[in-house]
């Protein structure tokens, strides 16, 4: 007996009709479409670089509000505008010099920033080559290993009196102190570069017989060259934050000993424009090793 077809039960659902305004509505809303596509106009969000202009500008503008309402509470915190009128006045004549110790905040600031590319050139010159050492050869890894971790977290300045010691001389000694501080990043972050090595690639060198001068200039230097300037920028950063406190005990021509002699005088404006300015240098120092970095990473 064939079976019985079911057919589908149609369950009608009563729907009221659309409000009159609904249909005005739409045909603004079609109008509009058509007129946009007419016009090849389109609404678009603004540019990256407006978005982090206005970001910069709402941050110092609450950075000085902030600033102005301390000054005023507290009373021995000179204002901005106090600041200001300083500033002009010291950066209208950034390199007089009366003498070896009154000498403008230009020669100040290069004075330091000789010191810190003596140090730091000379870390570089060690750490880099040491670092490629390090993460090439395991042994030579784990000899170095419980060197770096035991010297790695001394601070900067307890480098210091060693440096007075061995060279008897305040310029030589705070050179000193950044060679040891610049030190330390630069090997671990070229070391770990030579370690992210693909080992295939090494294996495809040994297959080929190449030199070791030929790994290092084909395969490792290419690829340790983002971990190598990463190490680079850290170090630099490090060297101008020691500098400044290092100058303040050793003395001489720096803008760490101008702003102790600042702070002798009582002249807390002046304190303030120089802390302004350090963190000036040390933005622009920042900002150009990170092109740098960004010049030679290859990451996606």
């Amino acid at each position: 007996m064939p079976a019985l077809a079911r057919t589908p039960e149609v369950i009608r659902i009563r729907t009221s009709p659309p409000h009159p305004a609904a249909y005005e509505l739409g045909a603004k809303a079609d109008a509009a479409r058509a007129r946009m596509q007419s016009t090849g106009y389109r609404r678009s969000p603004p540019p990256e670089w407006v978005l982090t202009a206005c970001a910069w500008l709402a941050g110092i503008a609450v950075f000085v509000a902030g600033w102005t309402l301390v000054a005023k509470l507290g009373g021995r915190i000179p204002d901005p505008l106090t600041v200001g009128a300083a500033a002009a006045k010291i950066y209208g004549d950034p390199f007089y010099a009366k003498g070896p110790n009154d000498q403008g905040i230009g020669w100040n600031v290069l004075s330091s920033l000789k010191r810190v590319g003596l140090g730091f050139g000379l870390a570089a010159l060690v750490g880099i080559p040491l670092g490629f050492m390090i993460g090439r050869w395991r042994f030579l890894a784990g000899m170095a290993a419980p060197v770096i971790a035991l010297l790695k977290p001394v601070s900067p300045l307890a480098w210091l009196p060693i440096g007075l010691l061995v060279f008897k001389a305040a310029n030589p000694a705070a050179i000193y102190v950044i060679f040891v501080c610049s030190l330390w990043p630069m090997i671990v972050n070229t070391a770990v570069g030579v370690r992210q090595v693909p080992q295939d690639y090494l294996n495809v060198a040994r297959v080929l017989q190449l030199s070791e001068w030929k790994v290092f200039t084909k395969i490792l230097f290419p690829a340790v060259l983002p971990y190598m300037i990463t190490g680079v920028r850290l170090s630099i950063g490090v060297a101008w934050l020691v500098i400044v406190a290092a100058e303040m005990l050793t003395g001489g021509v720096g803008i760490g000993f101008w702003v102790w002699d600042e702070w002798n005088n009582l002249k807390v404006e002046h304190i303030i424009i120089a802390i302004l300015t350090i963190g000036l240098v040390g933005l622009a120092l920042e900002q150009g090793l990170v092109l740098l970095a960004r010049r030679f990473s290859y990451e996606s």
